[in-house]
């Protein structure tokens, strides 16, 4: 069983992003359940996504950030409603970091340790 994890970088300003809601999802044979949610702190991360001491099953999640109403709280323009990054953990994975580098027109994430 594995843990996840989340940080979420604004680069445009080049500061993490806090205040950014996001939610955890498994998929499932009919589709998707939520098995955590949480909004990022002051350092942009999501340390509560899943509980203390939770873990997950191998399996295909995804990852939705909110990030449509994090610019528009700010005032700022932007082009994505939101996010979403699917991944698959693996039964051999202890970690599953999945940062998020946003900007207000695009973004990028990869698999982080």
């Amino acid at each position: 069983m594995s843990t996840v994890s989340t940080h979420v970088l604004d680069t445009a300003r080049g500061r993490p992003a806090a205040g950014v809601r996001v939610r955890l999802d498994a998929a499932t044979g009919d589709g998707w359940d939520r098995v955590g949610a949480t909004t990022t702190d002051d350092d942009g991360r999501a340390p509560d996504l899943l509980g203390p001491d939770a873990r997950v099953q191998p399996g295909v999640y995804r990852l939705i950030f909110d990030t449509g109403a994090w610019f528009a709280e700010q005032g700022v323009p932007h082009f994505h409603p939101h996010v979403t990054v699917a991944f698959e953990v693996t039964g051999g994975d202890d970690h599953c970091h999945v940062p998020l580098l946003l900007s207000p027109f695009g973004y990028s994430t990869y698999r982080g340790s």
